[in-house]
């Protein structure tokens, strides 16, 4: 029979201590039902005792009837005082959770030193907290903290205090390598002597990624015998993180033959950790396993021609079992390959012994060889293969752009821009200004398209990004600038390079234009049967 790990998300409460986390009630609420559709089975909401976000989110997440155990957080009793007068284990127990993750010392180093008590006061600290919990309906998970580091200095204290959460009622024994110093064969020999120990306790594992082995560490304490795994989205959490669920549960399930999530969830999981990303506006690593945009990427010419012939030969596991695809990146190292099924992924018939594919791939390599990068730019590199196919019609004429930049004492910057197009027959002048340079730009050139191009008005610029190419040249140096643009329904990225940043941005800003346009006739513009040599709009 498949044994089957449970999976304890952290994301709304030890994913938010990492730097650069901040979410709102509304926020965590929205990542809970994203969780839940996943199908874990805890989902952890914060400590309804420390501040007036986590209250909210407790008291509205009933509402949503969700199938995973909501999990309040909170810690044990204060030294010297009793459960039933603790204010915060109080706000646990009326908090509506289903269960409460409870965390304890159980390195008798933080016993003296952080708590400053006796190793004896902080076993009745946990038995006591425990009980009450208990005695008020909850499951109780007990997070043994600094686990790792208390056994290797007093393996029989930190043992007592597990025994000690265990006859109090906890549900759970879960053993935290707190400060992520522990090695995998450390966690494994440790967890392994534990079950056979104490064959009658549930244990789970709590793992930073201090030495880039929370992932590892979890893996090593579910192969001891562990059956939960504490984790968050993404391995977000302090300092280093936490063990990213988003590996930990594939490599369980499809690598271990492990059940973690039903089979058909698995195959949300790479959506889910976007959506994480973007709630948490958190730039997530195109790299990451599993997940990431460049999991299944693909660029030597090679590997490509090999995939193309079977997957198998370049990736572990078919991408779309955890909800990703395949990704052919067209640059210099490209081959004919990667241009041909570049081009079929778009629907674009390209003979790959055509010239015209050869003169592609040399027109690709000469502006990658001047510092555009098209890995990133996809929207740029369908735009290039579609005009090698002839299936882009010039939307205008280029003739002139003009920038103003003024900044008076006391005063705050002030950008325009002044472009000059021809449409149609027709030459128009704008004007726009703007928070910058290129949004003067963008305004400038957005207002005589959209005279022509209605459809323009749900398009934004939604993020903008400049490198230097060759930092010895200092100021005189080539930029690239990489522009992402959105609408209502999709998401798309352009590319332009220049020793000169606005030309640069200029470059990318009409590429995101005619990408936004594809296919789309100009309308009549409103005035146009008046005669007007040249139109100014401020």
């Amino acid at each position: 029979m498949t044994r089957s790990i449970t999976i304890f998300d952290t994301t709304l409460r030890d994913g938010t201590q990492g730097e650069g986390i901040s979410l709102s009630a509304d926020d965590k609420l929205k990542i809970a039902v994203r969780l839940d559709e996943l199908g874990v089975h805890y989902i952890e909401g914060g400590n309804p005792g420390s501040n007036g976000k986590d209250v909210e989110f407790f008291r509205r997440v009933r509402e949503l009837n969700l199938k995973a155990k909501i999990t309040a957080f909170g810690s044990t009793r204060r030294k010297g005082g009793s459960a039933e007068d603790d204010e915060n284990l109080r706000r646990i127990a009326e908090s509506g959770a289903q269960a409460a993750t409870l965390v304890g010392k159980s390195w008798d180093f933080h016993v003296h030193t952080a708590l400053q008590t006796t190793l004896e006061e902080n076993l009745a600290m946990i038995e006591d907290s425990i009980s009450y919990l208990k005695r008020s309906g909850l499951e109780v998970i007990f997070d043994a903290e600094h686990f790792f580091d208390g056994f290797k200095h007093n393996a029989e204290y930190a043992k007592s205090v597990l025994r000690a959460a265990s006859e109090a009622g906890a549900d759970w024994l879960v053993l935290c390598d707190t400060n992520g110093g522990t090695m995998p064969d450390e966690i494994g020999s440790t967890v392994a002597a534990l079950v056979r120990e104490m064959p009658a306790v549930r244990f789970g594992i709590h793992t930073h990624n201090d030495c880039e082995l929370a992932v590892a560490n979890s893996l090593s304490a579910v192969a001891a015998g562990a059956l939960q795994v504490q984790g968050t989205i993404n391995g977000y959490g302090e300092r280093c993180g936490n063990a990213n669920l988003c590996s930990v549960i594939p490599n369980l399930q499809l690598k271990q033959g492990l059940k973690c999530l039903p089979e058909e969830k698995l195959a949300q999981l790479s959506s889910a950790a976007r959506y994480v990303s973007e709630i948490a506006n958190v730039h997530m690593p195109a790299g990451q396993p599993y997940v990431g945009s460049a999991a299944f990427a693909h660029k030597g010419g090679i590997h490509v021609s090999a995939i193309l012939r079977d997957s198998r030969t370049y990736e572990h596991i078919a991408p779309e079992l955890v909800g990703n695809k395949q990704r052919v990146l067209v640059s210099e190292l490209a081959g004919q390959s990667n241009l041909v099924s570049k081009a079929q992924e778009l629907g674009i018939e390209l003979d790959p012994k055509s010239p015209q594919a050869a003169d592609t791939i040399g027109r690709i390599k000469d502006l990658e060889h001047r510092g555009y990068q098209f890995e990133g730019a996809d929207a740029s590199l369908e735009l290039l293969l579609r005009e090698a196919g002839g299936e882009v019609r010039e939307l205008f004429t280029f003739e002139s752009f003009k920038m103003l930049v003024e900044k008076s004492a006391g005063k705050p910057v002030v950008s325009e821009a002044f472009v000059k197009l021809r449409i149609g027959g027709e030459s128009l002048y704008t004007a726009g200004e703007g928070n910058g340079p290129v949004n003067a730009l963008d305004n400038a050139l957005r207002k005589a398209l959209l005279q022509y191009y209605p459809q323009l008005t749900d398009m934004h610029l939604s993020d903008y990004k400049v490198r230097v190419l060759d930092d010895k040249e200092a100021t005189a140096s080539k930029v690239r600038v990489l522009i992402e643009s959105r609408d209502a329904d999709s998401a798309w990225s352009t590319v332009g390079v220049s020793g000169n940043v606005i030309e640069a941005s200029w470059e990318a800003l009409v590429d995101s234009m005619r990408y936004a346009l594809l296919g789309q006739e100009p309308a009549l513009p409103v005035a146009a049967a008046e005669p007007r040599p040249g139109l100014l709009n401020h």
